[in-house]
């Protein structure tokens, strides 16, 4: 068995069930078998239960987001569109299951998963930077992947509950986080300029 294909056909099949049933053994095992596997292939796929399908789910959109972002003209854009662009195209995909996302985020909150959330916030800003074409590997590899994930994080929180047609509202949010960053790190340049110019 492609274990990878498998956690992707269970998991496509599960998401309509989430909203209602919530992200658990029973409908991952009914998701299973609508997917034309066994109960028992679950444990197989997901040995970590619930929480790893929800991992699995968020993994695979950054990797779609990823490719997504290699069919834009990246070079023709400023680096805020490049990280505008891979937010719109994260939020954009996720639209269809937004209450199962809103659901893995909750079990993402649990003390006890709490690092899990951790982590797959690092390794969808890490994939943002990637996919935008960042290859630092200094101080700023870590600045910036902690500068987006507040940017990114926030802009999820509001889009969840975003009503405004093409969810207009949090684009603007969105732009509006983005001019905050900029701003500071203008500031944060024009203060070490000044520093170097008086100092040596």
């Amino acid at each position: 068995m492609d274990k990878k294909k498998a956690a992707a056909d269970i998991i496509t099949k599960a998401l309509p069930m989430v909203p209602f049933d919530g992200w658990n053994q029973q409908t991952l095992g009914k998701a299973a078998i609508e997917a034309g596997y066994k109960k028992t292939d679950v444990i197989r796929v997901f040995p970590g239960g619930a929480i790893d399908a929800i991992d699995s789910f968020l993994k695979a959109s950054d990797e779609e987001m990823v490719k997504t972002l290699s069919s834009y003209h990246l070079d023709t854009m400023k680096i805020r569109e490049r990280i505008a662009t891979a937010v719109r195209i994260k939020l954009t995909a996720f639209a269809p299951h937004r209450e199962a996302l809103r659901r893995a985020i909750a079990m993402h909150a649990l003390p006890f998963y709490c690092h899990r959330g951790l982590k797959a916030l690092y390794h969808t800003v890490d994939s943002m930077w990637y996919g935008i074409g960042d290859t630092s590997s200094d101080f700023n590899f870590y600045t910036k992947r902690l500068t987006l994930a507040g940017v990114y994080s926030s802009t999820l929180v509001y889009w969840l509950d975003d009503r405004s047609p093409g969810f207009e509202n949090t684009w603007a949010f969105l732009d509006r986080r983005i001019n905050d960053v900029m701003k500071i790190e203008k500031a944060k340049h024009q203060a070490r300029t000044w520093y170097h110019q008086k100092f040596g």
